[in-house]
């Protein structure tokens, strides 16, 4: 009886003390962060909303903060959102009675970075190259995306269509994502206003749902500026995330977990002092953020800083001088490692690194200066890109090892990781015949089947080769293009628009185009003729060839109208009636 007083007693001078029973929280910004966005919010994971209790903000030079929360969708966590922005460079102190991972007695602090107000970046890899041939259309005039050319005697590929993002290097012609069939002919293309182009563009699943995602905005240097978008089967926008905690998301990753949260990368431009490897005290450093958003929330549940986990010499590059950016990390991939933890791959730290989802700590390094594996024969690589892991265990990479250069060719890798022995080996390398060497961009997907498609990135091409190498198929873009990624995936595309058509007279009879932008289902085309807009028969049919069909008819009519249908017969859409003239 007397223990048991005793116990009740401590349990009541000390209430914190049941809370060090429960499972640990995760905080984000985590404890110790030095870079924090002044828009940050306070994520925690691994504790309800209902059961976060009191927290209290207070800023270096804020002073008190308050603040509201909000719960993450999965109920797994929730977010504290200031009801002000921090100052630049104070330390913020947070005290809870929550278990926070890293912080001492749940309390802990972090500091707000200093950013330059504003920042150029010189745009140094574009080459002033004319583009080259593009997409014309009579029934759709206003597309004319890059031409997309398949070299002949291609062979049996994987299922699926060809997602792009065509580009100009002159930032003259028409920029936007594309998805083409194996003859190289769009099923669909969105042209983007101005100089603003697209990234990383593919088909994924959101609650259940295909859908397109894409990220849009503009970009110099590798570094870009912009919003992630979600498409549904009918192209119409569902989804835009556009700053969370206050950073603009970067081109290089848009990856929906199967928990419908998103993988990005953003790049902040921050003040550090760079004195170590012989840049400025009050220098320019371009941090890679990682975070995770909950897609119906929009909250950030997971954040990740390379300024505060890489050091600076880790680099292969140097800072430019005053006023430049120094970008010493470039994280150009983010994705889930078959533990739920996460690979991220530093371009410039010629690096792969394994990233604990619940500390941040890094726990491994494949590549690079601090490697922590032994690389094995053909397994270094150099300015590298889009890192996975694969079911088999092993990593896919594609190896640029440009620019500069330290090899003549770039490769397509896997490599298989001995974790006990620490050693990493080559499993498979695929090259392209014409020895490409691509400065910038790329990526590798293994297919369902064993086959490999590969993003040749700055060299415009993108190919699939068999699980042994052989090359199946090869196409590239017009000269003067680039696609930063290229995917081969499964696409129904359903949109809510009408066919389209242009007709023009032929002697006696008639030429009539027929379009469908975004209609993957079309197998054939039905021609429909009379001498009135409401009185229209069929004439004749023709199969779907490429984005616009052309349907030639021996006898002229007042108007027509064209009729979309699938590979079983069924209407998939008709046209609006047209006058022949």
């Amino acid at each position: 009886m007397l223990t048991v007083l005793l116990v009740l007693a401590v349990a009541a001078l000390a209430p914190g003390l049941g809370a060090q029973a429960a499972p640990p929280v995760s905080a984000y910004p985590s404890p110790g962060t030095a870079t924090a966005s002044r828009a940050t919010q306070l994520s925690f994971r691994g504790v309800a909303a209902a059961r976060l209790g009191t927290i209290r903000v207070r800023g270096s030079r804020s002073g008190s903060v308050s603040g509201r929360v909000r719960a993450h969708s999965d109920g797994k966590g929730a977010s504290w959102i200031p009801a002000r922005r921090f100052k630049p460079a104070e330390r913020v102190r947070v005290t809870t009675r929550l278990r926070i991972r890293g912080a001492r007695a749940g309390d802990f602090s972090f500091h707000v970075a200093r950013a330059p107000e504003r920042v150029t970046i010189q745009n140094r890899y574009l080459d002033p190259v004319d583009p080259g041939r593009l997409f014309a259309f009579r029934s759709r005039p206003d597309l004319q995306p890059a031409k997309v050319t398949v070299t002949p005697g291609a062979k049996p590929t994987a299922p699926g269509a060809v997602f792009i993002t065509p580009k100009s290097k002159k930032d003259l012609k028409q920029a936007g994502p594309m998805i083409v069939d194996d003859a190289g002919q769009p099923y669909w293309f969105k042209p983007l206003p101005g100089i603003t182009a697209a990234t990383d563009f593919r088909a994924q699943t959101y609650r259940g749902k295909p859908v397109l995602t894409y990220w849009e905005g503009t970009s110099r240097q590798g570094i870009g500026v912009g919003d992630l978008v979600m498409l549904d089967q009918a192209y119409r926008e569902i989804k835009r995330i556009r700053l969370p905690n206050g950073i603009r998301p970067d081109l290089h990753e848009f990856l929906i977990t199967p928990q419908d949260t998103a993988l990005l990368i953003s790049y902040p431009v921050l003040r550090a002092d760079l004195r170590a490897v012989g840049g400025a005290q009050d220098g320019l450093a371009v941090d890679s953020v990682i975070q995770e958003v909950d897609l119906r929330t929009g909250l950030v549940t997971f954040e990740w800083h390379a300024l505060d986990h890489i050091r600076l010499d880790e680099a292969y590059n140097r800072p430019l001088g005053p006023g430049v950016p120094w970008d010493y990390v470039h994280a150009n991939s983010v994705g889930l490692d078959a533990d739920g933890d996460l690979l991220m791959s530093g371009r410039t730290t010629w690096a792969v690194y394994k990233i604990d989802r619940e500390t941040g700590r890094i726990r491994w390094r494949l590549g690079g200066k601090r490697s922590s594996f032994r690389m094995g024969p053909g397994t270094a690589f150099a300015w590298q890109h889009d890192a996975r892991r694969l079911p088999d265990g092993t990593i896919s990479l594609f190896d640029n090892s440009a620019v500069p250069a330290v090899r003549k060719r770039s490769r397509a890798l896997t490599l298989r990781l001995d974790m006990r022995k620490r050693r990493a080996t080559l499993d498979s390398v695929f090259t392209h015949p014409k020895g490409l060497l691509s400065a910038t961009q790329g990526n590798v997907q293994r297919l369902p089947n064993g086959n490999r498609l590969v993003g040749w990135g700055s060299q415009r091409r993108f190919t699939e080769h068999s699980p042994t190498g052989e090359l199946l198929w090869d196409a590239r873009v017009s000269i003067g293009f680039e696609s930063y990624r290229a995917y081969r995936m499964p696409w129904v595309g359903l949109p809510r628009t009408a066919p389209t058509l242009a007709a023009a007279v032929a002697g006696a009879g008639m030429h009539v185009y027929a379009s469908w932008n975004g209609a993957t289902e079309v197998a054939t085309w039905e021609l429909l003729g009379g001498p009135g807009a409401d009185a229209l028969a069929p004439l004749l049919g023709a199969p779907r060839a490429g984005f616009e069909t052309r349907l030639i008819a021996p006898a002229r009519t007042a108007f027509v109208a064209v009729r979309a249908r699938d590979a079983a017969g069924a209407v998939l859409g008709t046209s609006a009636p047209v006058a022949v003239k």
